[in-house]
């Protein structure tokens, strides 16, 4: 917030301006403060016009760190919601191995679906199985942790995932990274390592600050697509991302969704729209459709 001067004759009036970027509008709140007042006054009006225009700012958006939803952009999208099914024991069962089949295959593993029990039952033998042992025993600490959402929680989710077949498993990166696509091109850089724990810190305070603003399914689907958009380990980002997705889920009281290979290149698009635009809503449609396909995929196969 800053004071602005209007010079209009022989008055100098004075405001307090509130300066704010809602997508890619740079939008202004201004707060008449007085005309030819002194110091001490100004100083008087201007606490009293901070809190009324904080007062407004908290109706009329909620910052979503670089853009802003407001109040009726965030009730439209808590009206998108899943069918709450509290999965029995059978059904997480069979969902840790889709859910580890296809995680591990949308980065490229060459595990099969039906390798998956076998794997999860002997020791691995090579990168990829310790990777499915690894992401199989992360959907389980999800499942179960009572820890809260912190930067402790991502780097230990990291480490379980990749203990044994990374180096850097349980640490945050020290270099700078960029996503490329087929033909080299690069389609994504995360965040410079200058600013990385910051991004990261903002990640967690924007988390415990919003967390009730948002119903489940919108608050997983954001700090899942700005946790992609900051890619804070060296690798296995989407792998984590998508266990942060359903940690969020889990402990608001919903289940979890399976995001699946075949569906890979929707998933990317929706990422990319975030990216790109600050799109939210077409990552959460993307999440419900998963939703859908997951319930019918593990309650079907527990009833085998």
């Amino acid at each position: 917030m800053f004071i602005e001067k209007r010079k209009i004759g022989r008055l100098i009036k004075y405001y307090l301006v509130y300066s704010y970027r809602d997508k890619s509008k740079v939008k202004k709140i201004r707060r008449y403060l007085g005309s030819n007042i002194t110091k001490t006054e100004i100083e008087n009006a201007k606490k009293k016009a901070e809190g009324n225009i904080k007062k407004e700012l908290g109706v009329l958006n909620t910052e979503i760190f670089n853009f802003f939803l407001t109040k009726n952009q965030i009730t439209k999208l808590n009206k998108y919601d899943i069918q709450i099914h509290h999965f029995q024991s059978g059904e997480w069962k069979r969902f840790k191995e889709y859910f580890t089949y296809n995680t591990n295959a949308i980065e490229g593993s060459s595990v099969e679906l039906d390798e998956v029990p076998h794997i999860l039952k002997k020791k691995p033998i090579d990168s990829e199985e310790t990777e499915t042992k690894g992401v199989a025993k992360a959907v389980d600490f999800i499942r179960n942790t009572n820890e809260q959402f912190s930067l402790e929680l991502i780097r230990n989710l990291h480490k379980v995932c990749f203990e044994g077949s990374k180096d850097f498993a349980g640490h945050f990166r020290t270099v700078d990274v960029v996503i490329r696509n087929s033909n080299g091109d690069i389609i994504h850089s995360g965040v410079p390592v200058s600013g990385l724990k910051a991004a990261l810190d903002e990640l967690v305070r924007w988390y415990t600050q919003n967390k009730n603003k948002f119903r489940p399914l919108a608050l997983a689907a954001i700090v899942h697509n700005q946790f992609e958009d900051i890619h804070p380990f060296t690798d296995g980002n989407g792998r984590v991302g998508r266990l942060l997705l359903n940690y969020i889920l889990i402990k608001k009281g919903y289940p979890p969704i399976n995001i699946l290979l075949k569906n890979r290149s929707e998933y990317y698009a929706a990422l990319q729209a975030y990216q790109k635009s600050n799109n939210i809503r077409q990552m959460i449609q993307f999440l419900i459709k998963q939703y859908k396909k997951t319930l019918r995929q593990v309650t079907t196969d527990s009833k085998k």
